[in-house]
């Protein structure tokens, strides 16, 4: 027999509720686009090759793309869409999410920027997390190395410690201004090294509570067991363990390097596995004190986290588990998890747009490939509208 839901995802007058007419339109225009492969591809190339040229078609993008998934080009901007967010009770975290130019400048202004999100967040309740990549602060080769155990030559190793140090800065400052910080995953050749740097940073940083939270991309098939040996770790160094979970997001680069190079893949032999180890480890995290950011679109996962934090008497408005979905996406999921009383946390990437398009691209080729996700968003919005033209308008 089916557990009956908790919670229902079926609201579209209180998923679309920060919509406006208007914005509602764009979303139908974009989704439209992402639920069509073929024009999607054909977007994506048309795109890069506009940009490429210098063809003016940044006013377009801010009207489609880049103006649905990203929350502006600045700070202030995103800020904005942050604080229109928390209007209906859900959280941000500003995503910088503009990748460098592989140069130790490009890593310092990133860093810096990201500092600047950290001090944005300080006054901000609607921003309990800062958030980065360890790419955008140093050299991933060099992390690749690391990994694989070679030997750096001395100006290598002066450029890891560069790169160490800023995660550490980045860490220290989200301590002291009581921001939490979540390390993002990025490819499995140099995970192990993200990994070390971030169990170093909660080490330092998650004695009394949980500042920094790793990510675990549940689609590896190694990953469970990983999860569940850093919380060991943990308890036996005597620090908090913050976890952000999420099913993957590099499964077809993964695919290719391992093929290319000839060792097994690292990703799970399909959904069904991925999916089920990602609900254990929610269900690990939530039993055994992980402090948890369920980074989740799917429905079923959602739900599974709202009986267990009933389950073990997590208050809903604890720091203990926080929800987390995509700015742009699933807001039938964030923002009825937040009418409810849940702690729920919307990514919003920003920078300037023609920095962001890698960000972009990656996201309609991942929409247009995940089974089901923006068909699904395409019938809500389509409801939605229908309802309100019915004369049930907006709340």
């Amino acid at each position: 027999m089916p557990v009956k839901p908790t919670i229902s995802f079926e609201n579209l007058k209180v998923a679309f509720a920060s919509k406006s007419d208007a914005e509602l339109k764009r979303m139908y225009l974009v989704f439209a686009l992402l639920n069509n492969k073929l024009v999607s591809n054909l977007g994506i190339a048309m795109t890069k090759i506009g940009f490429a040229l210098h063809l003016p078609i940044k006013g377009i993008m801010k009207q489609t793309m880049f103006g649905h998934f990203c929350g502006g080009e600045t700070i202030t901007e995103s800020t904005a869409a942050a604080q229109k967010l928390a209007e209906y009770g859900v959280e941000s975290t500003l995503d910088y999410s503009v990748e460098g130019d592989g140069d130790e400048a490009s890593y310092d202004e990133t860093c810096a920027e990201i500092l600047k999100t950290i001090d944005k967040a300080e006054n901000q309740t609607s921003l309990p997390f800062a958030v980065f990549k360890v790419t955008g602060l140093g050299d991933y080769r060099l992390m690749t190395k690391v990994q694989a155990g070679e030997i750096l030559s001395q100006d290598e190793s002066l450029a890891f410690d560069r790169m160490k140090n800023r995660v550490d800065q980045l860490c220290h400052a989200a301590f002291q201004k009581g921001i939490k910080i979540l390390v993002d995953a990025e490819e499995s050749w140099f995970q192990d090294t993200i990994d070390a740097m971030a169990y170093e940073a909660m080490e330092k940083y998650n004695r009394e509570t949980c500042t920094v939270y790793n990510t675990y991309q549940m689609y590896r098939h190694d990953m469970l067991a990983r999860l569940k040996a850093a919380e060991e770790v943990a308890k036996v160094n005597g620090y908090v363990l913050g976890a952000k979970l999420v099913r993957g997001a590099y499964m077809e680069k993964e695919g290719e390097r391992a093929a290319e190079m000839g060792y097994a893949s690292p990703i799970q032999p399909n959904k069904l596995a991925t999916d089920t180890d990602y609900n254990l480890g929610v269900e690990f995290c939530i039993s055994n004190g992980v402090y948890l950011v369920s980074g989740s679109h799917n429905e079923e996962s959602n739900q599974l986290v709202v009986r267990l934090i009933e389950k073990h008497g997590i208050a809903k408005d604890s720091d203990r588990v926080f929800f987390a979905q995509l700015y742009g996406m699933s807001d039938n999921i964030s923002f009825n998890l937040a009418d409810a009383g849940y702690r729920v946390l919307k990514y919003v990437p920003y920078g300037p747009v023609e920095k962001v398009m890698p960000y972009l691209m990656r996201r309609a080729s991942e929409n247009s490939s995940i089974a089901g996700q923006s068909s699904r968003e395409f019938s809500m919005i389509k409801k939605e509208i229908k309802r309100r033209k019915s004369g049930d308008g907006r709340p």
